[in-house]
């Protein structure tokens, strides 16, 4: 090798491959940004089927592409939205086959107010614009409850509170308690199972559902859409007491009645027992004393009547005439009315004929063989897309396999014995024996001379 052929290695630039440069850059990027924060505003946000949600995050010069995956999606309190100014933690990512960066986001928090209390006016919008909190669907509550059904812990200060009220007021009241977690993940669905079973199996008159007061945390299991969704969906009326008077839940805008508190419940649906018998006590007063007066004006005017009485044959003659004048308009009316029944039964009886379930089975089995044909010609579409998309990534592996490179003049320089693969020509000495591996076969040489920065 001559002074020539060593300046015109020297002066050679390295040439990657894409797929190597893109490597690189994904290390350096990944060992440069491991986890990052960023506060940024949303938009193009998407949530597809798989769950996972995608997103930009930009500022008033420059965005990034985001993206957080299901399982940490779930963890979310909140709906992301766009225009929506938010925290993010993640680690940046580099996705090699399109060459794009992006961030793999693990957490995600709304600025300006908490991501419960965001989380909580997201669901009261999209409840109250299905109509659940509208006051038109809410039931009236029974005047006085003989059987009552109380979903809460029972070991909590409130059904002590309620229980202490109601026997105070009127104890004649059954209190059956459906006890629940009423704090916890696994709340809400303890509740609504306990509504479904005071529906189905218990003969009560109202549903008390009820805790003592907490944190927008301690109170979380109350804000749940399943929940809200059941209360709507009882036959039987529900009082809403969770918390303190301050304290507001969706639980309480779903309810047919709102209390403030479990001892306010008990007030609201059953009123004093001495406060009833008194307003009975007043009634039966007032009863007697309109009796009395009714009695005095009867007579008057049965008086009255006993000095104006007239000739009974004449008032007997005048009903015979209005009976007789109303025994043809009787009959006229009956003619008419038949007539009329006739037509609207003859109508009824051509319109089962066109709708007999005959003509409309053959009609779904037409529609039946024509779905029937539909379907398996998506199927036999999907099929061959699916083949297509195989061979298309057969082919794209078989590209992407190193021993592919050799096929365009690279080689692979490796140690003997052990054929490590060389990476730096200090790492061999002269007179050492290498192993060349080619596209097609190989070569074993004998190393004459390294060139390091250059020098040889």
């Amino acid at each position: 090798m001559n002074d020539s052929d060593t300046l015109f290695e020297y002066k050679r630039p390295r040439i990657y491959t894409v797929s190597a440069l893109t490597e690189e850059i994904k290390n350096l990027l990944e060992e440069r940004f491991d986890f990052v924060w960023v506060e940024a505003e949303i938009s193009n946000f998407r949530s597809p089927s798989s769950g996972h949600y995608y997103l930009v995050l930009k500022d008033q010069h420059a965005q990034i592409r985001a993206v957080m995956f299901r399982p940490q999606t779930r963890y979310l309190k909140f709906m992301p939205e766009d225009g929506m100014n938010v925290i993010a933690q993640g680690r940046i990512n580099l996705y090699q086959p399109r060459g794009e960066y992006q961030i793999v986001l693990d957490y995600l928090e709304p600025l300006g107010v908490g991501a419960l209390a965001l989380a909580f006016e997201q669901l009261k919008r999209k409840l109250a614009g299905q109509g659940v909190f509208d006051p038109a669907v809410k039931r009236p509550l029974p005047f006085l409850p003989q059987k009552v059904a109380v979903i809460t812990s029972p070991t909590g200060a409130a059904i002590r509170d309620f229980l202490k009220v109601i026997h105070r007021r009127f104890t004649n009241v059954e209190i059956n308690i459906i006890p629940v977690k009423v704090q916890g993940d696994e709340a809400a669905a303890e509740m609504v199972n306990a509504l479904n079973v005071a529906n189905q199996e218990l003969d009560v008159d109202l549903i008390v559902l009820t805790r003592g007061g907490g944190s927008m945390e301690d109170l979380w299991a109350f804000n749940n859409e399943a929940l809200a969704l059941a209360i709507r969906a009882s036959r039987i009326p529900v009082v809403s007491a969770v918390g303190h008077e301050i304290d507001i839940t969706i639980a309480d805008l779903a309810a047919d009645l709102r209390a403030p508190t479990p001892s306010a419940a008990a007030e609201l649906i059953v009123s004093e027992k001495a406060v009833l018998t008194k307003h009975l006590d007043d009634l039966k007063r007032h009863l007697w004393s309109g009796i009395r007066s009714s009695l005095q004006n009867m007579n008057q005017r049965l008086t009255l009547l006993s000095k104006s009485l007239r000739d009974p044959g004449r008032e007997l003659a005048d009903s015979w005439l209005r009976l007789d004048d109303l025994h043809h308009r009787l009959l006229r009316l009956i003619r008419q009315g038949t007539h009329d029944r006739k037509k609207a039964l003859f109508s009824e009886h051509r319109a089962l004929l066109l709708n007999a379930p005959l003509n409309m089975i053959s009609s779904w089995r037409q529609k039946l063989g024509f779905s029937q044909r539909s379907l398996l010609l998506t199927i036999s579409r999907r099929i061959k897309d699916d083949q297509m998309n195989l061979t298309l990534k057969r082919e794209r592996i078989s590209d992407l396999n190193p021993l592919s490179i050799l096929k365009r003049g690279y080689s692979i320089t490796r140690t003997l014995p052990d054929k490590t693969i060389l990476k730096h020509a200090a790492s061999i000495d002269k007179g050492a024996f290498v192993n060349i591996l080619l596209a097609e076969g190989e070569l074993d040489c004998r190393v004459e001379k390294t060139i390091i920065g250059g020098k040889s």
